[in-house]
Formats: C-alpha cells, sequence, structure tokens
C-alpha cells in the first residue's frame, strides 16, 4: 500500500454540508495573512474545527429485527415517559423517551434508529434553549419524523440547541429507511430524542455515551436472531 493511500485512508470524510463553511474559512485565513498574522492563525484553528465538526466518518451498524440504535453521537440526557410531539398527530398517550445531547465537539450527522417507512415530517420554529434541558423538546425549534416499522410508530425529533440555528433532513414522507441510514444534521451543538412504545425495553442508561448509529438503545420486540452488521 502507497503512503498516499495509507493517509487517505485514515483520512475522515467531511460532509459537503461543511463546504460552504469550510470555504468561508479558508477566505479567512487568506484575508488575515496579509491584515494580522496572529488572526490568520486564529482563523486556521477555526478552519480546522469546521472540519472536525462536520466530519462524517463510516460506522458500523447492528442490524437485526426490532433493534432500536442511537440517531446521534453523545451523551444519554434525560429518560422519561412523556406524550408524544403534538405536531405528528399521533395517539396521544405516552411513549418513552431517550434523549441524546450532542455537544459541539460530538460527530452532528444523524442516522435512522430504525428500519421503516417515514410517515411524516413536522418541522416547528421555536427558541433556542439549552438542549440538555426539558422544556427543549416542546419549546425549542424542531424537526420531528415518525416512522412506521412492523413494531409501532417511532418518533425521531432533531432539536435545535443554544447555538444551533439550522436543522437539515434529506428524506421525505413516504421514504423507506434502514436502520443506520444518515437522514440528517443539526449545526452547532443540539440533541435527538427517540420516542418509543412505552414498555419498551431499554439497554442504556442516562449518563451513557452512545455512538450515532452503533449503540443499541433499546428493542421494540420480535424473535432475537443472529444479528449481522453493514459499514456506511
Amino acid at each position: 500500500m502507497s503512503i498516499l493511500s495509507s493517509i487517505k485512508g485514515s483520512l475522515t470524510p467531511i460532509h459537503r454540508a461543511g463546504y460552504p463553511f469550510i470555504l468561508i474559512g479558508l477566505a479567512g485565513v487568506a484575508g488575515f495573512s496579509f491584515i494580522s498574522p496572529s488572526m490568520a492563525w486564529i482563523a486556521i484553528i477555526v478552519t480546522v474545527w469546521i472540519c472536525y465538526f462536520f466530519r462524517n466518518p463510516s460506522r458500523t451498524t447492528p442490524v437485526e429485527d426490532g433493534i432500536v440504535v442511537s440517531p446521534a453521537e453523545g451523551r444519554v440526557s434525560m429518560i422519561a415517559e412523556v406524550l408524544p410531539p403534538r405536531e405528528l398527530a399521533l395517539p396521544a398517550e405516552p411513549m418513552l423517551r431517550v434523549s441524546v445531547f450532542m455537544s459541539i465537539f460530538d460527530c452532528h450527522v444523524n442516522r435512522a434508529p430504525v428500519t421503516g417507512r417515514i410517515r411524516q415530517i413536522a418541522y416547528t420554529p421555536g427558541r433556542f434553549f439549552n438542549a440538555e434541558l426539558d422544556k427543549a423538546s416542546e419549546h425549542n425549534e424542531r424537526n420531528a419524523i415518525a416512522l412506521e416499522t412492523p413494531h409501532g410508530l417511532v418518533a425521531v425529533v432533531q432539536i435545535a440547541g443554544l447555538i444551533a440555528r439550522r436543522i437539515e433532513h434529506w428524506v421525505a414522507e413516504g421514504d423507506d429507511i434502514e436502520v443506520g441510514d444518515r437522514f440528517g444534521l443539526i449545526r452547532f451543538g443540539s440533541r435527538l430524542d427517540v420516542y418509543l412504545p412505552l414498555g419498551t425495553p431499554l439497554c442504556v442508561a442516562v449518563g451513557q455515551s452512545a455512538i450515532v448509529g452503533e449503540t443499541v438503545l433499546a428493542r421494540l420486540g420480535g424473535e432475537p436472531a443472529k444479528r449481522q452488521y453493514k459499514t456506511a
């Protein structure tokens, strides 16, 4: 294997959503280099951080009937029994909500927690409270997605945080999606909530670190089978 191939294989891909910000950072580096070397160095550090923020690494996702994986990279910040997001028009019955908080240093590409069909997508404008607060689920800007699965309805909600100002998703109502598929991104610093049928057995606890597309949050049901994996 050549040195060039080794270097290429060790680099983490950057999601295309970050390209405009990287170009702005590089423009800042070029501009400040003629004005202030110290500011140019600051611009270089910021540009490197932008590349890091928009990283889009491969993940090895467990594939098994009824499995629920983390849609975000970060920390399991809350687990609660609550009513589902009202904008999705789901039955007004309590569901199990698992919240994963992403700091500005976590990978922000979001992945599907389950395999299913997208029944509804609902964007709701709102405030920008700290995403770790419970009220963020109801008051913050968010994008809610309802998924039909063989084991019932599941919802995943992208929630903007204190400094997040942009929620993106790349799926549409009626799309089929597989567990671990990339479906969106939030910038910068935010949270994802997963709503599961009440009584769903959990595999995580509050405070646990979660790896997007890899950490198993829960099992919806189905007969345990030999687990397979996919890397993407």
